[in-house]
């Protein structure tokens, strides 16, 4: 081997040996000690939101006049209203506490583990997007509210940032996401909990630029982490919080530009505030139950599909319903252009259209998709599949041989192709193969 090729697999081999290095464990004493911690701080912001129910609950059952009013026109009860207000908020945080104490009894010697348990514990009660119950008992115990309220505020803020840094190794990858911790720890969320000379009281310009800086920072620091650094393990748990969040984005982003955003919402608009807290909370889900899967369970399930799936029947779907109502308007127009009248025939001919259209649709986002994402496994199905066209019409035997090797080491890619022939096989076949792998007979 010579100089420059021994270096390359030294450099090689620390790569391997960095990526592949396992988690640090916490130690007897420290673990006994962030324990303690974890469970009295998911006391606390569990109990939080506990006691907040029944206020919330209360508030909901007795509303305005105008209120009653909104809600007789739907048809529904002020006692039922707050109960499916409040058994959405339980359901969501029962969720986000489900997994943060499972990786917890599970994982808590993992410092990795414990901070994603110690986020999904205190953001799935004290986030104001999705959960509104604990907003029910401000002002009701001063003291508490003014002391515990920010340091918890802070610390799961603190606790979701760290995550994108540290997740899954325990590293801070790239080095510089260290220093921007410390910066947004302390001149952000610290003066933002602690003083009243946070972000908020900033110019809209500076407080929206650093916004966006720390946000911007999550995906370029899971990339670079994904691309330079991550084991095959650590890939495929990359992939399931990268799948879990994106979804959930992609979701509360769609929900609050076509319903709106239950938060923004007048109170009168009860549907519309009862659907919009519906579909947040539903995708807002998929975030605790994919990182629990990352977490605890990366390595038996092939995230690679269901990414797959998703990108292809997502990209139909969008096509078809967008065809779907281009179709019913464009020949409801025809039809008043012709008879001076909307037709029933624009649904029939439109689903008609889209019935016909599904299978062809499919199989072209598929092949757009796996030509996109999926290259090589496209490739490799498209060189098995002209492979096997040939197979049915090749007479020459040391072309058959040849091909066979080129179609193996393009697929599988192998260190070494072997062509094994059977000993009763036809001379003139052992003497094909043979020729081939440029052995004598």
């Amino acid at each position: 081997m010579t100089k420059g090729g021994r270096q390359q697999s030294l450099e090689a081999g620390g790569q391997s040996h960095r990526a592949s290095r396992p988690t640090p464990t916490l130690r007897s004493r420290w673990l006994l000690l962030a324990r303690a911690a974890w469970v009295a701080l998911a006391f606390v912001a569990l109990g939080s939101f506990v006691i907040s129910v029944p206020a919330r609950y209360a508030q909901l059952a007795n509303p305005t006049a105008g209120m009653r009013a909104a809600l007789a026109e739907l048809g529904l009860s002020a006692v039922g209203y707050a109960l499916y207000n409040v058994t959405l908020d339980t359901v969501f945080v029962s969720v986000f506490a489900a997994v943060a104490i499972v990786i917890f009894w599970r994982r808590s010697h993992d410092p990795v583990a414990l901070l994603v348990a110690t986020m999904l514990v205190v953001w799935g009660p004290l986030n104001g997007l999705f959960v509104f119950t604990p907003g029910a008992t401000e002002g009701m115990y001063p003291a508490l509210q003014a002391t515990l309220g920010p340091l918890v505020t802070f610390i799961g803020y603190v606790a979701w940032m760290l995550f994108f840094y540290l997740f899954p190794s325990g590293r801070f990858v790239p080095r510089w996401t260290r220093w921007l911790a410390l910066l947004y720890g302390v001149a952000f969320f610290g003066l933002w909990n602690f003083t009243p000379f946070g972000p908020p009281s900033w110019p809209p310009l500076l407080f929206y630029a650093a916004v966006l800086l720390v946000w911007c920072s999550f995906p370029v620091a899971q990339l670079y982490r994904y691309v330079r650094v991550s084991d095959a393990t650590q890939r495929q748990q990359t992939k399931w919080v990268v799948f879990g969040v994106a979804i959930a984005i992609a979701g509360a982003l769609t929900t609050i530009f076509t319903v709106g955003a239950a938060v923004d919402l007048p109170p009168k608009q009860v549907g519309m505030r009862m659907l919009s807290m519906l579909m947040m909370d539903a995708f807002g889900l998929l975030i605790p139950l994919s990182i629990g899967v990352a977490v605890l369970r990366s390595r038996l399930f092939d995230i690679d599909v269901i990414i797959n799936r998703t990108l292809v029947y997502g990209s139909l779907t969008a096509a078809l319903v967008t065809l779907y109502f281009g179709g019913v308007a464009a020949l409801q127009r025809v039809f008043v252009a012709l008879t001076g009248q909307q037709s029933t025939l624009a649904i029939v001919a439109s689903t008609l259209v889209i019935a016909a259209l599904f299978n062809p649709l499919r199989r072209l986002v598929q092949g757009f998709v796996d030509r996109r994402f999926y290259r090589v496994k496209y490739d490799a199905a498209k060189t098995i599949a002209a492979f096997g066209s040939r197979l049915r019409e090749e007479t020459d035997l040391d072309a058959l041989c040849g091909d066979l090797v080129g179609v193996a080491s393009r697929t599988v890619q192998p260190e070494h192709v072997s062509l094994w022939l059977s000993p009763d096989a036809e001379p003139e076949v052992r003497s094909a193969a043979l020729r081939q792998f440029g052995h004598d007979e």
